[in-house]
């Protein structure tokens, strides 16, 4: 909760404000039994008609006014509560996106989105609740109770007895509720991810027929999340029954006194008639408490959640000792080693067990223009080294270095401009053609026509009725899988980058075309050291350097002629693939 409270007071004077009108609504609605009781006992006892519409028109007023208040401090809560929800998805969003590739997975992406979603939601009502019903529902009962006493002692009394146990049902139940919502939110991930798959995979589904058992798990996950919900929302809503049981005692008890201390002479009716409207009110302030409770119960779980992303500490640029070696190179690989699970054995969930190794003793260096080629089977580590080098990830042992400097002791975004990168799983985002080659760079409009030639994008672009940057923003379901390929690229090639890593990025062209692109590439862009991943020999072959990996190990390193005479690895890899071309 201390996240809500921090936004709050960079509201602090509208917060204020919107509290002190609540307040003074909460007067206005509390004075209005007094008044009642004044009417009656006082005023009609009179008879004359004069007084008794002057104090109608003043309990009239006093209902208006309490009515206009709380309507006002309603509407600045609600303005309030957005901005505050507005802020905190922001720096969600920002730290997010700014999470390196450890906390990234560990906090995965379902569990991202629903606390971007679900959780910021839950604080906005409870930042909502905060300048509201967290003011008026003690107002009402302490004020209520205060009022009573003043009016009748003996009678408050018997509210007074019967306050502890409906605070004592309140922090039982919600000792035991609270745990469950935060059970209920970690569900809602599950929800989330298996969406996710659905909506993206949904080709794949439909594809192989598989509605019938995704609805399924759906269902299953829908069922479990639910059952949750219902049993925790069932725990917190115990309190309701239990307490208006106890008020409802204690107004039948406050009847039959309060008879017995008319039928005295002890006081007059309209003190009952106002002492039942006070209990009606500190009822429900009580009930309101009950609700804020719950509330607050959701949106300290949610709190939590959102805190434990915002909290994540970013790993600051060390000072790494430079080496003349690395220094004479534009990128060194020295004696690397990285494990997927290295950042899980930290917080103690691989605690004990023995972590393999995604790349093992990577070794090797690139002259600023030079080229290498990584080639390996499937899940072989080829897209790791291209993580550790953009440092998404740290190494666990070795160190990697960029001209001349630890890739740790960049500052984040200094480093990663020095890249032009085409991943496995890039996307085509809602945007026009031009936009999504510039990405909000600002480039030249040279740059970008020469990135779209080279990265063969040119023809079908042609095609488009109005061209590079028609207005209309494109989908990537609108693009063929050898359109967007292309236009990742273009997006890479355009910031003419000092290095450019192309990961599988021409799996799905034919090979005249992915020939006259790497011809293109190595031709207009001799400065950029190019990283090329793929699954073809003839997309390496003549690239400077050659990289062959199997279970995240070097197993051969030199050119082509080298790798054919010295890798039986890479030369049986040859001659299936260029056997069955020829």
């Amino acid at each position: 909760m201390r996240l809500i409270f921090t936004h709050l007071r960079r509201h602090g004077s509208a917060v204020t404000l919107a509290i002190l009108i609540k307040l003074a609504g909460t007067l206005c609605e509390l004075a209005l039994p007094s008044i009642l009781e004044h009417i009656i006992d006082v005023v009609v006892p009179l008879g004359q008609l004069g007084p008794v519409i002057g104090w109608g028109a003043l309990m009239f007023a006093a209902a208006w006014l309490c009515r206009t208040l709380n309507v006002a401090a309603n509407v600045r809560a609600v303005d309030n509560a957005h901005r505050v929800s507005f802020e905190i998805r922001q720096e969600l969003f920002e730290k997010t996106i700014h999470l390196d590739g450890e906390a990234f997975d560990r906090l995965g992406l379902p569990s991202l989105i629903s606390r971007m979603t679900s959780d910021s939601y839950n604080m906005q009502s409870a930042a909502q609740q905060l300048q509201t019903l967290c003011v008026r529902a003690p107002m009402m009962l302490c004020g209520g109770v205060l009022v009573a006493a003043l009016m009748d002692l003996p009678l408050t009394c018997i509210l007074l007895c019967i306050l502890p146990f409906l605070i004592a049902i309140i922090f039982f139940i919600s000792s035991k509720g609270i745990p469950m919502f935060r059970t209920v939110q970690a569900k809602l991930d599950t929800i989330v991810r298996i969406m996710r798959e659905n909506i993206t995979g949904i080709r794949v589904v439909k594809a192989l027929s598989k509605e019938e058992t995704e609805r399924e798990r759906f269902a299953a996950a829908n069922a479990d999340m639910t059952n949750t919900d219902i049993k925790a929302v069932t725990i917190m809503s115990t309190p309701g029954p239990l307490m208006q049981l106890c008020l409802n005692i204690g107004l039948s008890l406050v009847v039959l006194f309060g008879a017995y201390r008319v039928n005295q002479g002890q006081i007059l009716p309209g003190v009952i008639l106002a002492f039942l409207t006070y209990f009606n009110m500190i009822a429900m302030g009580v009930m309101g408490v009950s609700r804020i409770f719950v509330t607050m119960s959701r949106a300290s779980a949610s709190a939590d959640r959102i805190a434990g992303v915002l909290e994540t500490v970013e790993k600051e640029p060390v000072k790494a000792a430079q080496e003349s070696a690395a220094e004479e190179a534009h990128i060194v690989f020295s004696h690397v080693d990285f494990s997927y699970g290295a950042a899980d054995e930290v917080h103690g969930d691989f605690a004990g067990e023995e972590r393999e190794l995604a790349v093992s003793d990577i070794t090797f260096s690139l002259q600023r223009g030079e080229s290498l080629g990584i080639i390996g089977p499937t899940g072989c580590g080829k897209s790791t080294i291209v993580s550790l080098l953009m440092h998404f990830y740290d190494a666990d042992a070795g160190e990697i270095f960029v001209d001349g400097r630890n890739v740790a002791s960049y500052p984040k975004q200094e480093l990663r401009r020095k890249f032009g990168t085409v991943f496995q799983n890039d996307m085509i985002f809602m945007d026009t053609l031009e936009g999504n080659i510039d990405f909000g760079r600002n480039l030249p409009r040279e740059q970008i026509l020469q990135a779209v030639r080279d990265s063969m994008a040119e023809p079908f672009i042609e095609e488009i009725p109005e061209g590079l940057s028609y207005e209309a923003a494109i989908k990537g379901a609108n693009l063929s899988g050898g359109q967007k390929q292309r236009i990742y690229v273009a997006r890479a090639l355009a910031g003419r980058p000092e290095i450019l890593i192309l990961d599988d990025s021409s799996s799905a062209l034919d090979y005249k075309t992915d020939s006259a692109m790497r011809g293109a590439i190595l031709k207009d862009y001799p400065e950029s050291t190019l990283i090329l991943i793929a699954q073809r020999v003839s997309s390496v072959m003549n690239l400077d350097h050659i990289l062959v990996l199997d279970n995240g190990k070097c197993i051969g390193y030199g050119t082509h002629g080298e790798l054919l005479e010295s890798c039986p690895a890479y030369r049986e890899i040859y001659q299936v693939q260029m056997g069955s071309m020829e």
